[in-house]
């Protein structure tokens, strides 16, 4: 295990633009500023070639999973495997998730673990990041792009899902979120049932708020999505984001989407990845 600074790997890694770095996939544990191994997967960008645009090796994607995802998910590699097309792709379990250590704040203490990805990118010889998050991931992209613990900071942020308030309990789906977050029984459940080991403590104090964060992040562009049938979050969310922003900020309103990475589709994350490629620098 790495007992090294935040973003620094257990072994020597290849450069990116080296031939062989483009076809295998690297895996290591990272370490954050607070001490916690982190999985970690980098997929040099894709041979595979959709005509759309040849994928870009000075860009990388940094993903941020939602709420019991982790790297090995099918759903997160799904979303790999799309942006991947574009450019290579940082991948990693947030903490309390799949094989990472610690335990989840289900949003605060993970703005940490994204710096050390963000680093581990810029280090593998990116000049220009772009972070991806989705639903809990969605919040952190924004957090972290807002503090920019560690600073290097992101050339672009995609947010995906994403609440703007904290303590939400508005929909079924949260309701039930809350209760696996706050009670033993939750928590045990979440750890046996979905691999993820959530932390007994309250927030003290309480992280800034996605909505606090949207208007510190400019001049850095901001990508908002959300869909119009979203079970967990509803529009009032992406909408107070976006005015938050002001004129910093994209919206996209999907229609018929529902949460987070199972419902992106690949049109979707092409779309997202051409726009990352146009708008990072």
């Amino acid at each position: 295990m790495n007992n090294g600074p935040a973003g620094h790997v257990a072994r020597s890694v290849i450069r990116p633009n080296c031939e062989t770095s483009r076809s295998a996939p690297i895996r290591t544990f990272l370490r954050t500023d607070d001490g916690i191994s982190i999985d970690s997967v980098y997929d040099p960008a894709s041979v595979v070639y959709d005509g759309s645009r040849p994928p870009s090796r000075d860009l990388v994607f940094v993903l941020a999973h939602g709420f019991t995802g982790d790297v090995d998910r099918p759903h997160v590699r799904r979303v790999v495997a799309a942006l991947n097309r574009f450019a290579p792709v940082v991948s990693f379990s947030f903490r309390g998730h799949g094989r990472s250590g610690g335990r989840t704040t289900v949003g605060d203490r993970e703005v940490l673990d994204l710096a050390a990805a963000v680093r581990w990118a810029r280090g593998l010889g990116h000049d220009r990041v772009v972070t991806v998050g989705f639903s809990m991931g969605g919040s952190v992209v924004l957090r972290h792009a807002a503090l920019d613990p560690g600073n290097p900071g992101t050339d672009a942020v995609v947010s995906v899902s994403s609440p703007a308030r904290w303590y939400y309990r508005g929909t079924a789906p949260m309701r039930r979120v809350h209760w696996l977050v706050t009670r033993p029984a939750g928590r045990l459940v979440g750890r046996y049932g979905f691999r993820t080991r959530i932390h007994h403590r309250d927030w003290d104090p309480v992280p800034l708020s996605p909505v606090q964060a949207v208007p510190r992040i400019a001049p850095t562009p901001l990508l908002i999505v959300h869909g119009d049938s979203d079970g967990y979050f509803p529009v009032d969310h992406p909408r107070m984001l976006a005015d938050a922003a002001g004129d910093a900020a994209e919206l996209w309103l999907e229609p018929g989407m529902g949460h987070a990475e199972h419902a992106a589709d690949d049109r979707l994350l092409a779309r997202i990845g051409d726009w990352a490629v146009s708008r990072a620098g």
